[in-house]
């Protein structure tokens, strides 16, 4: 005879009453009250047609009006908040994870047609466990007290005649008790079915799964994004504070005034970073930002970014042959992005002093942006030293333009066409 060991006991009992079978339980009884409506309706139509004036003192014509009601509930289950409303129950009673469910209502006659014998199926099983869950715990419970309290015996409960005896006496507690159990299994056993077939019949279409890997692909360029106006807008503070703080600080004895201009240009720098990323902090928090600093843009920061470079003691020499309040708004900010990179990249490695020329002009519709630095041992960026250079093609690739950065004629020179035409 095999013996239930105590572990086997703890997983079965958490099997049949654990937390996530009562949270199905639930939603099985859910079923039987939603199914209710419909077996009156079925009703309706099975008395006159039975002609029967007791409907509910009968087992048959309950499950008789019961088939007649399950089709009218999968006739209204077309409505369109059914999916969305059961995919979101399931969800949080069944233990079904999110992304094997659908989140819109019913499209395609598939999906409809799957929509429909869920509820039905859900209506069904959850009508037969809800009359099983009131009709059983009061019946088990007075054969499990029977043999204690004698008057049960000769009460009016239609026990059957086998209970004056003696043997089924006895054994009337372990009858009750084995039908709670079979009561629990059943609803476990329903429960657990509900949850195996939800995906396929509440499942995202291929259209659905289409749309959220669409959703995680947007959600994705614009965290890349993101990121890269954090490392641009950031890396370039940081390595504008450093050189200006550096710059200050020798000749803090002997040139007050530049000095006091550095300090003047850290403050600003600073300022403005914090504006920066307060912004794109609060996209990333919110999904939107209203209110937040505007993005930078050549026509309106170009002049301060120059001022603040040269405050570090790069010597920065501009030529604009362009309009910058000509050049699409979107171009112009991820123009000045690359230009403030393209001057990151010379305040880190074009060594102190150094002499920087910015050029930006239109030529073919194109507005070309080169900026040029001395090349020495330190004139050039590190292979692999960053994403500064990866985060510029980044963004001339998704405008439609090019970026090339290299040495050229004994400088570092990097050079971005970005296309205006169809620009907005």
């Amino acid at each position: 005879m095999t013996t239930l060991s105590p572990a086997r006991a703890r997983s079965l009992a958490r099997l049949l009453c654990g937390r996530r079978a009562r949270l199905r339980w639930v939603h099985l009884i859910l079923g039987g009250a939603l199914a209710m409506p419909y077996v009156l309706v079925g009703s309706v139509v099975i008395g006159p047609a039975m002609g029967a004036t007791n409907l509910f003192g009968s087992v048959s014509m309950q499950f008789a009006s019961f088939g007649v009601g399950l089709p009218l509930a999968a006739v209204t289950s077309l409505f369109p908040p059914t999916r969305p409303l059961e995919a979101g129950v399931v969800r949080w009673l069944c233990g079904v994870d999110e992304d094997r469910l659908a989140y819109g209502p019913a499209r395609t006659k598939g999906e409809k047609g799957g929509t429909a014998a869920w509820f039905t199926l859900h209506l069904g099983l959850g009508g037969i466990v809800a009359g099983m869950s009131l009709a059983v715990p009061p019946f088990a419970a007075v054969l499990i007290v029977l043999p204690v309290f004698a008057g049960l015996r000769d009460s009016r409960l239609g026990l059957p005649a086998v209970f004056d005896q003696a043997w089924a006496l006895a054994l009337a507690p372990v009858a009750g008790a084995a039908m709670l159990v079979a009561l629990a299994g059943c609803a476990a056993g329903c429960g657990a079915l509900l949850a195996r077939w939800a995906p396929a019949l509440l499942g995202p279409s291929a259209e659905d799964r289409l749309a959220a890997a669409e959703a995680r692909a947007a959600d994705l360029a614009v965290r890349n994004r993101l990121a890269r106006e954090l490392h641009d807008s950031v890396g370039h503070a940081l390595s504008a504070v450093m050189l200006q703080a550096s710059a200050a600080r020798r000749v803090l004895d002997t040139d007050r005034e530049f000095a006091r201009e550095a300090l003047a240009a850290i403050e600003d720098t600073t300022r403005r970073t914090v504006g920066e990323l307060d912004a794109v902090l609060g996209v990333l928090r919110d999904g939107d930002a209203p209110g937040t600093a505007p993005a930078p843009t050549l026509a309106a920061d170009l002049d301060g970014l120059l001022r603040r470079t040269r405050a570090g003691g790069l010597r920065v020499t501009a030529t604009v042959a362009a309009d910058p309040a000509a050049v699409p708004p979107l171009i112009s900010r991820e123009a000045y992005r690359i230009v403030q990179e393209g001057l990151s990249n010379a305040l880190r490695h074009a060594g102190d002093r150094a002499a920087v020329a910015v050029d930006i002009e239109v030529v073919d519709e194109h507005l070309r942006i080169t900026v040029e630095n001395p090349l020495g041992e330190a004139g050039a960026p590190r292979p692999g030293g960053g994403h500064g250079l990866r985060g510029i093609a980044d963004r001339a690739r998704l405008l439609g333009g090019v970026a090339r950065a290299g040495p050229a004629e004994g400088a570092w020179r990097l050079q971005v066409r970005l296309p205006l035409k169809g620009s907005v």
